[in-house]
């Protein structure tokens, strides 16, 4: 072979060997006799020597340039004292090289490949320079463990990879499909699938039991935060589980998968919640579990109160009020106030009501300062206090509207205030399962009822096709979808 070892393999125990090396001359420097190349595989960087006792070599290190590509015959040796680099797994050891061959010189690279100021755009159009930096090898090397984690674990529990068909009929999903023009078959087109929900469907009535793929689903919209419109997926199929059982089966690949990749060692068990807990305590059915706020629900005390924002949202067919509560909040600046209220627009609301608690003795403009108070009767004001637990210090958040409205607005500013002001509980990973998601949404705008997360199929004339199940995996604030049926 070319090579005998990756750069970033070489430490102490190859002292006195000799090694080839391939790889790209990362950084030359030439210190008066004595060149230094670092060259760099995927695996790590190595320190080259080449002194003038090799003229041949020596010669063909001046003329190396950044990204030249280099075949290295070398010396393990231990670097002088004093030299060491504690920052690279090679720095106690260099190589003395005694021939250099190079394979492909290399024009003048774009850019620098330790840069840390480049745009995505210079990036993108020079994206075989982007791949050699160290940072992308490592997501792409991660990538590819994770999924080979992934696959050994399943194959261990008795599940089949199967590759499903790319190129398939147009079938109802929640985005649009990309279409690809037949040749053979003019006007007629094939569509990339959004997942392969009808072929493991198949595999399932086919009698598989247990499949899984990882897979490329393709949706035909617009780019946001968590949308792309290629994108690979887990995708698994299970007959004859329960829920529980999926889940346990879920859970133990993804904390065996963190452990052996990142060394992260998640709870034996993980937390579980239902849907309508989620959306009423933390606004989202995704929540950040490592944010120590929650959502408290007011609705039913704020009925009767004057001030017109409480009262209507209480009283409307859908609507809701509910509170959040920020320990030591009452610090908060007024232009702090402010940005929370533009932010909390951007979800519909309307606005961002607030109680700073300076004394919960005096249930007044005096004890509690904001100008909603005058229109909110003592009972309501004393449920304020004991529902969301307020001390003197604290400020109390509300958000009064239709309950999505409410739920995404304040969902959405438990997390900014949560992360600004440091309410966590200290976990780099939170873990949770959410369940028992409703089947259906009402879609407003369309007055109509549209499936929500998943494109299930309803039971017809009160027949089950099977037991469906929607849950969600949710770590911090990135989830993974999970659905399986059971026949």
């Amino acid at each position: 072979m070319m090579r005998t070892h990756y750069c970033g393999h070489l430490n102490r125990e190859h002292i006195g060997q000799t090694v080839t090396l391939c790889g790209w001359a990362h950084r030359r420097r030439d210190h008066g006799g004595v060149i230094f190349i670092d060259l760099r595989d995927r695996e790590g960087m190595a320190q080259i020597v080449i002194d003038p006792d090799t003229p041949a070599a020596f010669a063909n290190a001046e003329t190396v340039r950044n990204e030249f590509v280099l075949k290295v015959v070398c010396k393990v040796r231990a670097r002088p004292e004093g030299t060491v680099n504690t920052n690279i797994p090679t720095g106690e050891v260099e190589m003395l090289a005694s021939e250099i061959e190079i394979l492909n010189p290399s024009l003048t690279p774009p850019f620098m490949l330790d840069d840390d100021n480049l745009t995505e755009t210079v990036r993108l159009e020079h994206r075989y320079i982007d791949l050699r930096r160290p940072a992308m090898q490592k997501n792409l090397m991660l990538r590819y463990k994770v999924a080979k984690n992934l696959r050994d674990y399943l194959d261990e529990n008795g599940f089949i990879e199967v590759e499903t068909p790319m190129l398939t009929r147009s079938t109802p999903e929640g985005a649009r499909d990309y279409l690809v023009p037949s040749r053979v078959h003019h006007g007629q087109f094939f569509a990339l699938p959004q997942s392969p929900q009808l072929f493991k469907q198949l595999l399932m009535v086919s009698g598989f039991d247990r499949y899984f793929q990882i897979t490329k689903c393709f949706r035909d919209e617009d780019l946001r935060a968590d949308r792309q419109p290629e994108f690979t997926q887990v995708d698994i199929e299970t007959s004859f589980l329960e829920e529980n059982d999926i889940m346990d089966i879920v859970e133990e690949m993804i904390r065996r998968m963190l452990k052996k990749i990142q060394n992260v060692d998640l709870p034996a068990a993980f937390l579980r919640m239902s849907f309508a807990e989620a959306m009423n305590r933390y606004g989202s059915d995704k929540p950040d579990m490592r944010v120590t706020l929650e959502i408290t629900e007011l609705s039913d005390v704020m009925k009767d109160v004057d001030f017109k924002v409480f009262a209507g949202a209480a009283n409307m067919a859908g609507g809701r009020v509910a509170a959040l509560r920020v320990p030591n909040g009452a610090a908060i600046s007024r232009s702090e106030i402010d940005a929370y209220t533009e932010f909390v627009k951007i979800y519909g609301a309307k606005g961002l009501a607030y109680i700073k608690i300076n004394d919960i003795t005096k249930l007044n403009e005096e004890g509690l300062q904001s100008p909603i108070v005058k229109n909110i009767h003592v009972t309501a004001l004393q449920a304020i206090i004991d529902r969301t637990g307020a001390q003197n210090g604290d400020i109390v958040f509300f958000g009064a509207d239709k309950l999505k409205v409410v739920n995404e607005a304040l969902g959405a500013l438990r997390l900014k205030v949560g992360h600004d002001k440091g309410h966590l509980d200290g976990r780099a990973w939170a873990p949770l399962w959410v369940v028992d998601f409703p089947m259906f949404e009402h879609d407003e705008e369309n007055d109509r009822w549209v499936a929500l997360h998943h494109p299930f199929t309803a039971p017809k004339d009160g027949h089950e096709a099977g037991k469906w199940v929607a849950v969600q995996c949710v770590f911090t604030n990135r989830m993974c979808n999970l659905k399986y049926s059971m026949h």
